[in-house]
């Protein structure tokens, strides 16, 4: 369950970047961008994203090891 998490957060962390790194320069690739109910709210989309994956990295640590 915590690799899970931790592939889970890693994936969400790297789709809101993304999701930032278009918003800001034009260029970039990532799923935001392509879902059309999100147009105008990219960068609130690419903040929820990143802090998302900070916190399945964090439920990831607090968990049993396993």
């Amino acid at each position: 369950m915590k690799k899970l998490l931790e592939i889970l957060g890693l994936i969400a962390l790297i789709q809101g970047i993304a999701a930032l790194v278009h918003q800001f320069t034009g260029g970039g690739w990532g799923v935001v961008r392509r879902v059309e109910f999100l147009d105008g709210f990219e960068i609130y989309a690419g903040i929820a994203l990143v802090t998302l994956g900070f916190a399945l990295f964090a439920a990831a640590e607090s968990g049993k090891s396993g």
